[in-house]
């Protein structure tokens, strides 16, 4: 079985923050499926019982833990680290940009460092959000802890709903079909 985690922040005062993009991503593969969120101690769930049955998750252990929730979750339903597609912000991409990537390094984000840490490997999915990084005199954990400006909303709407079609692919297709889709033009300039 396939699990989507979206990666952010419990709480109404997170809930509209640029760190909060892979909640935004759950959510709306939730609404879209109809399906209804369960709460098991450190995580929020839901499951689809389409064609393909997988999960869509939300840890609710604050980003810098999010590895804890997420390790027991995997060990729990002996789900292998190739099947989790974690969905995050990411600052170096510029704004409605994602990324699809197979495995890879945590970079600066604290939420991708405790999965790495707590999965003990780095070979895992991750569909990563960019949400821009701003002025760059402005202190980083402010700047994704604040919500986004007015003029950014409908770019970050395209970027959710984008998102969340990634992620439904990812359940019921390899990675590798994932990234064909949805990684950008090889012409185009990388900015990682």
């Amino acid at each position: 079985m396939k699990v989507i985690v979206g990666l952010g922040n419990p709480g109404r005062e997170y809930a509209e923050t640029r760190h909060n993009v892979g909640f935004r991503v759950a959510d709306e593969i939730a609404r879209r499926l109809d399906l209804q969120w369960r709460k098991d101690s450190d995580i929020t769930f839901a499951k689809s019982f389409g064609e393909q049955a997988f999960l869509v998750v939300k840890p609710q252990t604050f980003m810098n833990r999010s590895g804890y929730a997420v390790s027991r979750f995997a060990e729990y339903h002996h789900i292998e680290p190739a099947d989790i597609l974690v969905v995050v912000d990411d600052v170096d991409l510029p704004l409605g940009r994602i990324r699809v990537r197979a495995r890879g390094s945590a970079g600066t984000h604290n939420g991708l460092k405790s999965v790495v840490e707590q999965l003990g490997t780095r070979e895992f999915p991750r569909l990563r959000l960019g949400v821009g990084r701003g002025d760059a005199r402005r202190d980083l954990a402010d700047y994704v802890l604040a919500t986004f400006d007015p003029d950014e909303k409908p770019e970050v709407d395209k970027l959710v709903t984008r998102a969340a079609e990634a992620a439904q692919m990812f359940a019921v297709e390899d990675i590798n079909t994932v990234m064909n889709a949805y990684n950008p033009d090889p012409t185009e300039p990388d900015v990682e």
